[in-house]
């Protein structure tokens, strides 16, 4: 990967469903790919939720409440991003010039490499 990261704001928006710049492109392609996609994925998610969870706690009435809707709220909204990972991705790296079905593949070569590696260093301790 290169070494064109996202600024905060670009970010932000990125999260938010927004373009990035072309030069940002590898970027995405690396967010939606990497070891940690599924981290990166939730944790668009739960900024996307922030707003709601600020509102609510905002909102007159009891503690009590506010605070187990704002959870109860999350709890919906973290297993609709779940439900919908794999296509949320997908459309990001369109969005961004990749052609359909690159998250997968790509992710499946990451995954791929990494087994081999292990099995790799599995018999090198072995002696084979």
């Amino acid at each position: 990967m290169g070494k064109h990261r996202p600024n905060a704001l670009q970010w932000v928006w990125y999260t938010f469903g927004g373009k990035l710049p072309a030069h940002l492109s590898e970027w995405v392609l690396h967010d939606v790919t990497c070891r940690t996609w599924v981290l990166r994925h939730f944790l668009r998610a739960l900024t996307q939720l922030a707003p709601f969870c600020a509102v609510v706690l905002l909102l007159p009435g009891p503690l009590q409440i506010r605070v187990s809707s704002m959870i109860l709220g999350l709890f919906v909204g973290l297993f609709y991003s779940m439900s919908a990972m794999i296509e949320t991705n997908e459309h990001r790296l369109i969005k961004h010039g990749y052609p359909p079905g690159i998250g997968r593949e790509t992710r499946a070569i990451h995954r791929d490499l990494r087994r081999t590696t292990r099995e790799e260093a599995r018999r090198r301790r072995q002696g084979y």
